[in-house]
């Protein structure tokens, strides 16, 4: 893997979009030789300092970009061979489970933790601010459950997990999923094809 020009990505778990980039980024990092510098972020953080228009756009939702996005979200599920569907329970408080990926980074097993998270809350409904939910996902991941709790429960986590978004803001980010290559940002799942193609050096 090429660790000098790796894919930093950006993702809070409570996002649909994230979960599609998600689940090709693995991919296409390997396609490409390049590793994946994982990012954990909260991304309400991010909406209630520099994109407060999505809250407006949920309280007063235009119905014609609210069916295309239920319908975009659905084809695009549907490419990524995914079962997504609307939680009870949307937003919601991630924290716990973003906490979790930090950990899980730290023990080489975020692919499989942040996998486990997305399915249960995009693919199941359950209820991921949860300690409970999140400490089962940790045990099927293989996770020490003791150390991931102190770790989930720890200042240490809370400081990293807002100097994190923190970072991203102040790069320019405003929400989730967002890929910086070599000082360039690509936000969204559409634009893993734009960002493949600046690996390969053909945008510049």
């Amino acid at each position: 893997m090429n660790k000098s020009h790796g894919i930093e990505f950006y993702f809070d778990c409570s996002s649909p979009w994230t979960y599609l980039a998600f689940t090709e980024i693995l991919p296409l990092s390997q396609r490409q030789n390049v590793e994946i510098i994982w990012k954990p972020v909260l991304v309400g953080g991010i909406f209630n300092t520099v994109n407060k228009d999505v809250y407006e756009f949920r309280m007063n939702p235009n119905p014609l970009k609210l069916k295309y996005s239920n319908s975009d979200l659905n084809l695009w599920a549907q490419v990524r061979k995914l079962n997504i569907s609307m939680p009870k329970i949307f937003p919601i408080n991630s924290v716990k489970a973003m906490r979790g990926c930090l950990f899980a980074d730290q023990e080489q097993c975020l692919p499989v933790f942040a996998k486990e998270v997305f399915d249960a809350y995009w693919g199941h409904g359950l209820d991921i601010s949860e300690e409970s939910i999140i400490m089962r996902i940790a045990e099927t991941s293989g996770l020490p459950l003791e150390k991931f709790q102190q770790y989930i429960n720890s200042q240490e986590a809370k400081d990293v997990l807002i100097s994190n978004t923190s970072e991203l803001m102040n790069r320019g980010g405003f929400g989730s999923p967002t890929f910086f290559y070599q000082g360039h940002m690509f936000f969204g799942n559409d634009r893993l094809h734009l960002l493949e193609e600046m690996i390969q050096k053909k945008l510049c």
